[in-house]
């Protein structure tokens, strides 16, 4: 058994090296290799059936790329634990390798073919898709599938103002362009990508040096295929083929195809008329056709479309819908079209249509974008959707398929360029839904987008547009003209098909498909600058309906505050076991999300009811601010103790309101004086040097009693009375219990027991009434010392 393998190196940029090996993996599959960067490691393969299936008039191309979850260490969060279906992610991916790939098959190859791409091992800092379509390419060079040419992809970016090739993931983060390009050593084959308003000539920069890159990573290929000694490719039968038939059909059909061609029908009519010619055609030729000619009537027909319209479009610069070819079709929109979405806008172009909504939600709907190396939550959503009915069709509803994820994926990125940062905290969501569709609803899904988020209140500076372009080359007397807003049937007859999307100032999006060999940059360039002129055109009808985002949100839409706080506060506002954040939420009835970002922590309330939000929001600042001695805090009683009065002066924060400073009269008890519930002023007086406890008074803010005496601080009190753990204790027989006979000894038979002849000489208390200051000084003896007014201390001290 012979696993040593072949392989190849090159540099990448930055003396990263890439490696291409195959003959130790996947074996009995037609063509495999693995493509490696780093620790980044992918499988490629292919198998193409021998034989086409009988009748088969198309080729049919699969083209799938998978994470395996163990190739970062993981295990899949699904109740299953295994990896599902294909995710977005995975899909655009399978996407920008099949289609670098189909162009690359005859024409006439009509086998099935499939093509898988798996990572198989994942390096935190490596992006694989930029690697997918190399790999797949290199798996078709050292197979014996006939393909024509030999491929390959890069992605481009530009970060810190300079153009990097294949950037890490912590570079890719910074870089505002990112572009990923596929071409052979000789033609740019495809562009996808998106950008913060960059400018034309920056990305034509960004195709030359991505370019530059593939021509390495090509040659390495070629290397690898001369080293294997691939088989011969596979020998493709020759089509049957009938050039008389095909004369005979021209010279029946060509006029007429003209005709209706020239008579700028709509889409439906136009269709219709086509298809009338096909059966009178199908008269003219009679039922004695050959068997095997048959299926050529249709083919032959319809490159004679095909052919007439694009010379029709060259020689007349006149199109299938009357227009001129930097023309775009009639344009009418709308905002607030629906009364119970958060944002809505109808936008209309010709026959394409997209009603687009706005549904603005909190930190609990964002987005798990899940991947074999990472998983990010995502606030900004879009979602695409092509109904049957949108082309006057009956299909089977499955879900959203590979186009509907491409099409959205482009609006999405496009819109993102102009969303509002993470300081934002909406989630917000935008479903587009196509109500017709006859050329470019992934542009119209742009435009209407743009206008449904300012109709939602969310702060777009600017609007974002799009529109799409063709392109016609005839290379036999290089001939060539740029269309713009092309229909579906000019996407189907071009040469090129491009997107671009981006505001007054730049490119924030753009995805490209080049059909044609040896593209000049100097025709890509026209083609974008009349881009530019049909987007700008687009866009000032735009800001005609609506010019810039509303203000605030709609009345039934989620109302939001955003306030940042000190990192050490989070817990606080959560409390122990998430108590306080679920006492605001079910008292206010708003929504609370917080996030931790760096030393500092986010919370974003959500409320549909202004009251709650503010009333939330207010209790969230009084938990996290700090209170100051000498404010005055309007307070609420929580408790009424015996010696005082526990209130809450500030959300979250409480303090004991003794008794004696609740007023200037000395209180024996707050009976009928406070009670739970009650709001009062009180004022933070200090705080407990040991316990940190605040002190509060209320007597403070209150008048002073006219006539009354502030008590003077006494120094001695350790001095005349001698210390209490002294000689004291032997005068009166502390130190001993001997002496005394236990505490109630001695001492109770000279003074008399408490509540013995002291309470029958002075009466019962409750006989005698409240005890005032006045009382204590009338009743006194003349001998006595004079006693201050003020409070008297009975209660525990701040302590307690």
């Amino acid at each position: 058994m012979n696993l040593t393998p072949v392989s190849v190196k090159f540099d990448i940029g930055d003396g990263r090296i890439v490696t291409i090996e195959t003959g130790k993996l996947a074996r009995q599959a037609d063509g495999a290799v693995t493509v490696r960067l780093g620790n980044a490691i992918l499988l490629a393969t292919v198998v193409a059936a021998k034989e086409p299936k009988p009748g088969q008039s198309f080729f049919p191309l699969t083209v799938d790329y998978m994470e395996k979850f163990a190739s970062a260490g993981r295990i899949p969060g699904s109740f299953f634990k295994r990896e599902g279906r294909l995710s977005d992610s995975e899909v655009l991916i399978s996407r920008l390798i099949d289609r670098a790939l189909r162009p690359l098959f005859p024409d006439d190859y009509l086998c099935e073919v499939q093509v898988l791409v798996t990572l198989i091992s994942s390096d935190p800092e490596v992006m694989p898709d930029a690697l997918a379509c190399l790999a797949a390419s290199a798996a078709l060079a050292v197979s014996d599938v006939p393909i024509q040419e030999i491929i390959s992809e890069v992605r481009v970016a530009r970060v810190g103002g300079s153009l990097v090739v294949n950037p890490n993931r912590s570079q890719l983060a910074t870089a505002d362009m990112d572009f990923i390009i596929a071409a052979t050593d000789k033609n740019i084959m495809m562009v996808e990508g998106e950008s913060k308003e960059c400018q034309e000539e920056d990305l034509i920069a960004a195709i030359e040096t991505g370019h530059a890159a593939i021509k390495i990573q090509v040659k390495a290929q070629q290397e690898l295929h001369a080293l294997v000694g691939s088989p011969a490719k596979r020998a493709i039968e020759a089509p049957h083929k009938n050039e008389e038939l095909k004369a005979k059909i021209t010279a029946f059909a060509k006029d007429k195809i003209y005709k209706v061609a020239k008579a700028a029908l709509g889409k439906h009519e136009r269709t219709d008329a086509f298809k009338a010619i096909g059966e009178e055609l199908k008269v003219f030729l009679g039922e004695e056709l050959p068997e095997e000619d048959k299926p050529l009537v249709k083919e032959y027909l319809h490159d004679l479309e095909k052919e007439v319209v694009r010379n029709m479009i060259l020689d007349d610069k006149v199109r299938l819908d009357g227009r001129a070819l930097d023309e775009v079709r009639p344009l009418a929109m709308e905002v607030d079209y629906l009364p119970s979405p958060h944002g809505a806008a109808l936008f209309t172009r010709g026959e394409t249509q997209s009603l687009t909504t706005v549904t603005l939600g909190t930190g609990d709907d964002e987005l798990l974008i899940e991947s074999a190396a990472v998983s990010n939550y995502s606030k900004f959503i879009l979602h695409y959707n092509f109904p049957p009915f949108s082309t006057g069709e009956v299909k089977m509803m499955r879900g959203p398929g590979r186009r509907e994820v491409g099409h959205g994926n482009l609006a999405m990125r496009s819109l993102k360029q102009m969303m509002p940062g993470s300081d934002y905290a909406y989630t917000v969501r935008v479903v587009s839904d196509i109500l017709e569709s006859n050329g470019s609803s992934s542009m119209a899904t742009v435009c209407a987008g743009s206008l449904a988020l300012m109709d939602a209140g969310v702060p777009l500076p600017k609007h974002v547009s799009g529109v799409a372009m063709g392109l016609i080359a005839r290379p036999s007397d290089n001939k060539w003209a740029v269309l713009t807003d092309i229909l579906g049937d000019e996407d189907h007859l071009g040469d090129m098909d491009f997107k671009v999307t981006g505001t007054r100032d730049g490119i924030c999006g753009i995805q490209m498909d080049i059909k044609v060999d040896g593209l000049s940059m100097d025709v890509m360039r026209a083609a974008l600058e009349q881009a530019q002129r049909g987007r700008l055109h687009i866009i000032d009808a735009m800001y005609q309906c609506i010019d810039k985002a509303r203000t605030e949100p709609k009345p039934h839409a989620p109302r939001m505050e955003k306030i940042v706080i000190d990192r050490e506060f989070i817990g606080a506002v959560i409390g122990p076991g998430g108590k306080i954040i679920q006492e605001i939420q079910r008292t206010t009835g708003t929504t609370i999300n917080i996030e931790e970002v760096g030393e500092t922590g986010e919370v974003s309330i959500f409320s549909a009811q202004a009251e709650g939000l503010q009333k939330a929001l207010e209790w969230v600042k009084g938990i996290v601010a700090i209170p100051e001695v000498g404010e005055t805090y309007e307070s609420t009683v929580k408790s009424i103790m015996p010696y005082g009065a526990f209130v809450e002066f500030m959300p979250g924060k409480q303090g004991l309101l003794h008794i004696s400073e609740v007023s200037w009269k000395r209180l024996d008890d707050l009976e009928g004086v406070l009670n739970e519930g009650d709001v009062i002023k009180v004022k933070l007086v200090g705080t407990d040097p040991k316990t940190g406890k605040f002190k509060l008074s209320r007597k403070v803010l209150l008048p002073k009693p006219e006539g009354y005496v502030e008590r003077e601080e006494r120094d001695d009190r350790g001095g005349d009375r001698g210390f209490r753990g002294g000689d004291r204790r032997d005068d009166r027989g502390r130190g001993g219990r001997d002496d005394r006979g236990g505490r109630g000894g001695d001492r109770r038979d000279d003074r008399g027991f408490r509540g013995g002849d002291r309470r029958d000489d002075r009466a019962p208390r409750e006989d005698r009434g409240p005890r005032t200051n006045e009382d204590r000084f009338n009743n006194r003896p003349s001998d006595a010392p004079a006693q201050q007014d003020g409070p008297v201390f009975d209660g525990p001290s701040f302590d307690e």
